[in-house]
């Protein structure tokens, strides 16, 4: 059994990964809201993860960052606090994390780190700039400490595309967006949240033990397939 600290675990994407890790592996869930689930594998600490001082631990097998942000407007109405904030909920909050924990981490058992980056990313999408730029920075961040720290701690990323989470509400709020961002997608979808929380614990598991500094798309062909 191993412990994880979970940044944001209690809703969305980072909820369902903490469910999915409580079946075999302890959970320090650090977030401003309580989880709306107990568990006796569950640890929650009430933490602002840009404003407040975050607690100490003893130990630690792994970290993930699931905070992110979706902040969609116009080039043209997007000011520099747009961009600053999504830098700081998305690079500055993963880099406090990483620091406040890393010495724990390395001496964890066979231990990994775990991101969230965006397939805006990669996919020139209008009204992203903001995020995109941010979770650009995401995925140089997984580069970067990947090679400094291998062959100690694997560092990976995911990139999703649309998934039916609170965070992206706004852009399934009617059948309608519902059809049209099911019908821009390949494979005729979009993701749900247990979806990502399978391949985050894949990666986060013994069986990726040969993966370190990988950006996967889970990106029901967006990215990849012109069809």
């Amino acid at each position: 059994m191993k412990t994880y600290i979970i940044v944001g675990g209690s809703k969305g994407i980072g909820r369902a990964i903490s469910m999915k890790l409580l079946k075999n592996h302890k959970v320090i869930n650090l977030s401003r809201s309580k989880p709306d689930f107990d568990h006796d594998n569950l640890k929650h600490y009430a933490v602002d993860i840009l404003s407040d001082e975050l607690p100490d631990l003893d130990q630690a097998d792994g970290l993930i960052y699931c905070p992110g942000s979706i902040n969609l407007k116009p080039i043209g109405r997007l000011n520099l606090d747009d961009f600053r904030s999504d830098f700081e909920i998305n690079v500055i909050g993963a880099v406090q994390a990483i620091q406040k924990y890393l010495p724990i981490i390395k001496k964890g058992d066979k231990p990994s780190m775990l991101f969230f980056s965006t397939v805006a990313a990669k996919l020139g999408m209008p009204f992203h700039a903001s995020v995109a730029a941010s979770k650009a920075a995401v995925e140089g961040l997984v580069k970067s400490i990947g090679a400094e720290l291998a062959p100690t701690v694997r560092v990976n990323a995911i990139a999703p595309t649309v998934t039916n989470t609170e965070l992206a509400s706004k852009l399934l709020r009617n059948e309608k967006m519902i059809n049209n961002i099911t019908e821009r997608h390949p494979l005729k979808k979009f993701l749900n949240p247990t979806e990502v929380a399978e391949m985050a614990s894949f990666l986060l598991s013994d069986h990726a033990a040969a993966i370190s500094g990988q950006i996967f798309e889970m990106d029901c062909g967006i990215v990849s397939f012109k069809i």
